[in-house]
């Protein structure tokens, strides 16, 4: 398990907790998210607080989830990203495919 789950009102705050973001653990991550969006949730805020480096490999799981969300009408917002790894995301314009803010209660302020 790599993610730290916590669910109010079909909102979960999934915490990503290993360093670093990669291969190693990208298929956990992927499956861990496709079962969170299953339970019929209707927004994920997946913080990266704990997370340093991020590669390709996780970055297609992330688009993976988003990709499996999408059509049960979940949105997923990322939050608490590092400089670095927040800068990766704004130069391969995932910020034009994700929501990012700077923590949950900026995240949960959007909603109505």
């Amino acid at each position: 398990m790599i993610l730290k789950v916590e669910e109010l009102n079909r909102v979960v705050q999934a915490t990503i907790l290993p360093e670093e973001a990669s291969l190693s653990n990208a298929e956990a991550f992927k499956e861990e998210m496709i079962t969170i969006i299953g339970n019929g949730v209707r927004l994920v805020i997946v913080s990266f607080e704990n997370v340093n480096y991020i590669d390709s490999s996780f970055l297609g799981s992330l688009v993976v989830a988003l990709k499996y969300a999408m059509p049960r009408n979940v949105d997923i917002y990322l939050v608490s990203l590092k400089p670095d790894v927040k800068n990766l995301l704004t130069l391969i314009r995932m910020d034009k495919v994700f929501r990012i803010f700077n923590d949950y209660e900026e995240a949960l302020g959007t909603l109505s």
